[in-house]
């Protein structure tokens, strides 16, 4: 990532938390895709450097078509999230929302959801979709978010060859 992209305003917007001091929600630059997946793997399990990639990938792209947030607390990252802006869709989609447990309650998911929004919201995009666990659907709710749909998700093992 060259250094345009680093000072590009949309990349590194700070927001203060007003019930999670002193933690803050930055957004995610090619110095933080470790903080992200890392938060990933301790919240939701597994790994997710697949995702951090994926992040880089969409940094290099002009505009960028994905990026990631981090809360942290100090220097330390605390939740996690990204937002993607597929081109030519009314949607922008939420992702990967998650806060370390200590840190929960504090109102940073619900800050990382206005920050992804507010970027959402500034490139011209009109909805967000989010794929919610059972436990952010009553924060979407109390945001004003409307469930529209549900989704079951499937894996398929494949053929083996």
């Amino acid at each position: 990532m060259d250094a345009k992209s680093r000072n590009d305003p949309e990349l590194s917007c700070i927001v203060r938390l007003v019930n999670a001091s002193p933690a803050t929600v930055v957004t995610l630059g090619a110095w933080g895709d470790v903080e992200l997946v890392w938060v990933h793997d301790e919240v939701f399990g597994g790994s997710y450097a697949a995702i951090g990639r994926a992040v880089l990938a969409g940094l290099d792209r002009e505009p960028p078509d994905v990026i990631g947030v981090v809360a942290r607390a100090g220097a330390a990252p605390v939740a996690a999230a990204r937002v993607d802006f597929p081109a030519g869709a009314d949607f922008a989609g939420l992702w990967g929302g998650g806060t370390l447990p200590g840190w929960r309650g504090r109102g940073i998911f619900r800050a990382l959801v206005a920050h992804r929004a507010a970027l959402a919201a500034a490139r011209g995009y009109r909805y967000l979709q989010v794929d919610a666990l059972p436990t952010s659907a009553p924060i979407l709710q109390r945001l004003g978010f409307v469930r529209l749909a549900t989704t079951v998700p499937f894996s398929y093992p494949g053929t083996g060859s």
